[in-house]
């Protein structure tokens, strides 16, 4: 726990609150204690591991949907005696970026699906839903239905919440040629909050193709943005990540 502590303490939390939170983490069972090279350490829990691993790859190695691929609808009925599980659909798929055709039925690019049926089968909710690949047959311009099923509006306000609050430090960054201990320490205390932000953006916005966006789609300058910025935070970061926790062990 002192590593955590430790590296926490880097972006201005405090100690207690930290050692706090852990605790929280464990007892719901999203970590689990285990042994790290002879000392008291941490782990996500096994079934949580692969429910992570695809969540970052949507941050981080992402796969854009094309104007030309097939399009996943998610239709789902649920005994109004049993209201909680409908919610619990409607606010999952929402999160990994289903937009709404209709009560009952949502659609996404059809790469969201291997996450969308992990989410059903882990939730035991395959009882209430079913799935489809499609693709339009007109005669609705499908461009007016994608502005319907998701909130566009306020995607690209985040958008632009984010290119504001993260352009300076990419013109900073790319001017900062020093390699020392103190850069090492600044890129995390950068990063970390940058990462923060931006990862909530995939899952609100499941990479639609851009030909059904609207012209000058922040989107794309953002993410262009987060993807310098982690190239050149990213190692720094480590660097700063990987000398706390092995100085630690060795001066243990």
């Amino acid at each position: 726990m002192a590593l955590l502590v430790r590296l926490l303490q880097d972006l201005g939390l405090e100690s207690a609150s930290i050692r706090s939170s852990i605790s929280r983490l464990k007892k719901k069972g999203v970590l689990t204690s285990e042994k790290v090279d002879g000392q008291n350490g941490y782990s996500l829990s096994p079934e949580l591991e692969q429910h992570f691993s695809i969540r970052d790859e949507r941050i981080f190695v992402p796969r854009p949907a094309s104007a030309n691929d097939p399009w996943l609808l998610a239709s789902f009925s649920v005994p109004e005696a049993q209201r909680a599980q409908r919610n619990k659909i409607r606010t999952g798929l929402s999160r990994m970026g289903f937009g709404n055709v209709a009560p009952g039925l949502c659609i996404a690019p059809k790469k969201l699906f291997t996450e969308a049926m992990d989410f059903v089968v882990r939730n035991d909710l395959k009882d209430y839903v079913e799935f489809f690949f499609s693709s339009p047959a007109g005669p609705g311009e499908l461009k007016n239905k994608v502005a319907e099923w998701w909130d566009l509006q306020s995607l690209e306000q985040y958008y632009a919440e984010f290119i504001d609050a993260h352009t300076a430090e990419l013109t900073e960054w790319k001017k900062r040629k020093d390699r020392s201990e103190s850069t090492y320490r600044d890129a995390f205390k950068t990063y970390i909050p940058m990462v923060t932000q931006w990862r909530r953006l995939p899952f609100l916005d499941p990479e639609l193709p851009l030909e059904f966006l609207p012209e000058q789609w922040k989107g794309t300058e953002a993410r262009q943005l987060f993807y310098d910025l982690h190239g050149i935070l990213g190692p720094l970061s480590a660097r700063h990540a990987n000398r706390i926790i092995h100085g630690q062990r060795e001066a243990a």
